[in-house]
């Protein structure tokens, strides 16, 4: 079988996540730019553009107009399309003749409701985590920006690799409060590789808030896999997929990877496997078990407030003029919720509405003796969003 291209870099915590989908489902990847020429991915880079200006890049089942194009990643598969969209990209592995693989997703309605569950809090909250503890965290010690240059050496002059370096990381913490970590105001840094972490005027401090959040998230992921081999029983799904994405993610910013591996060995070395492909052909029984319960929980006090007052803002803000994040840095499109018994603002992001929408349906089309479980291990009644 000719290999899909895996378009993007291994600092994406959807790039991670997205070759673990394929190497499970058995479609062989490889990646670009790394390891490819520079005519190769120049051409690559060519038809990615074309294909976004005529809007044919894919995302299953169906992509919407308001869609819009991440940075990375993106699959160019044999048949000559352009994939994009971890979430759908594991459904279309699970669609796609023949099946090689066990799904991806759950066939039974709750399993593949609590296997969207979690793989969108990852996604969505976790990355707020994760990218948190690469550039706060791990501020003194990630080498992030050089892993980069190095990744897109093909394309960069060699001279000008250190000046990409700098420019991305120097990017990546400016918008460290756009992805929900904001500084304190008081805060004094100590000197590091990178610019400090920056507050911002009228949104409060989220710093220990995330670092809390993460090791609960941590805590309760090592107690699950002290139980089962992944996250839904024996065998690997989206879930877990996501998961690895974020978490993986961390393992290369040296001082977030030592409290990982402190406070969860078990998930450190679970997280190593995966990396190493030995998710691959895995099969067995799913199931709920009890001590997903403090997955839940974070899912129920993270997740879910930030999905349901961003849905509620953008009900409120214009469909016209710069979005996600062109309105944040024009100061438009802000709310204020409560996130962990604390104030927090944000902004509305509108590609998060089709996720809490698809959510929403999935948990109303539930039986109603589905729905009756999960308020048994979470401990948390369901929303009115979710009732049918």
């Amino acid at each position: 079988m000719k290999p899909a291209l895996l378009w993007g870099s291994e600092l994406s915590p959807f790039f991670l996540k997205l070759e673990a989908l394929c190497q499970h489902a058995g479609l062989p990847t490889e990646r670009r730019p790394d390891g490819g020429t520079a005519l190769e991915n120049l051409r690559l880079m060519t038809r990615l553009r074309i294909a976004q200006t005529r809007r044919t890049v894919k995302r299953w089942p169906s992509a919407q107009p308001d869609d819009e194009y991440p940075l990375v990643p993106y699959l160019f598969t044999a048949d000559g399309d352009i994939h994009y969209d971890s979430s759908g990209i594991a459904a279309w592995l699970d669609a796609r003749p023949p099946a090689a693989a066990e799904p991806l997703i759950p066939r039974e309605p709750l399993l593949a409701f609590v296997c969207k569950l979690i793989e969108e809090a990852l996604d969505e909250v976790g990355l707020y985590l994760v990218h948190h503890h690469r550039w706060v965290v791990s501020r003194g010690d990630n080498d992030a920006g050089e892993r980069l240059a190095r990744e897109f050496r093909s394309l960069v002059p060699g001279f000008a690799q250190p000046l990409i370096a700098e420019s991305f990381s120097q990017r990546q913490t400016r918008r460290l409060p756009y992805l929900f970590s904001v500084a304190p105001d008081s805060k004094r840094w100590s000197p590091g590789r990178w610019a400090d972490p920056p507050a911002r005027a009228g949104f409060p401090a989220t710093h220990r808030r995330l670092e809390q959040s993460w090791d609960e998230l941590v805590d309760a992921a090592e107690r699950l896999l002290s139980q089962q081999p992944y996250l839904l029983g024996e065998r690997f799904t989206l879930a877990d997929a996501a998961l690895y994405g974020q978490l993986g993610m961390n393992l290369s910013d040296p001082s977030s990877e030592r409290r990982l591996h402190e406070r969860a060995p078990r998930l450190r070395g679970w997280l190593g496997a995966i990396a190493a492909g030995r998710h691959v052909d895995t099969h067995g029984e799913l199931r709920l078990h009890p001590d997903l319960a403090p997955l839940l929980a974070w899912v129920q006090r993270d997740f879910i407030p930030l999905m349901r007052a961003n849905a509620a803002a953008a009900a409120s803000v214009s469909p016209r003029g710069p979005r996600n994040e062109a309105a944040f840095k024009r100061g438009r499109d802000l709310f204020e919720f409560a996130w962990r018994d604390a104030p927090a603002r944000s902004v509305v992001k509108r590609f998060q509405l089709r996720t809490w929408s698809e959510l929403c349906a999935q948990a109303r089309a539930l039986s109603a003796q589905d729905l009756a479980v999960l308020p048994m291990l979470s401990g948390e009644a369901w929303l009115p969003e979710w009732q049918a």
